[in-house]
């Protein structure tokens, strides 16, 4: 038992933004990295979305977020909410079309 743990890798964490919080203990976490074009060495911005189980359904859209990898928890699902890094500004929500 003893072996398998040591074995183990470290689970990898990503820092991202909040797309989606419209499903239930469910986050779309958008991560953006930088990479160098391998030919033309201009750096180039690349995204990825992740499924992110949120238990307590903290995270809302426009909040950057921390999540883990973790093992599968759905067809999607395969990390979850490690804490919310910055909340985003609520200010404009809601303010469009009223006044």
């Amino acid at each position: 038992m003893t072996e398998d743990r040591s074995e183990r890798r470290r689970r990898q964490s990503k820092t991202g933004v909040v797309v989606s919080a419209g499903m239930n203990k469910t986050i779309v976490v958008r991560v953006t990295r930088l990479k160098q074009h391998p030919f033309y060495k201009r750096v180039v911005k690349l995204s990825k979305k992740f499924y992110a189980h949120d238990e307590r359904n903290d995270a809302r859209p426009g909040d950057t977020v921390r999540i883990v990898e973790t093992r599968p928890l759905s067809k999607l699902k395969r990390w979850r909410l490690a804490g919310v890094v910055g909340r985003a500004s609520r200010e404009g929500i809601g303010a469009s079309g009223q006044e």
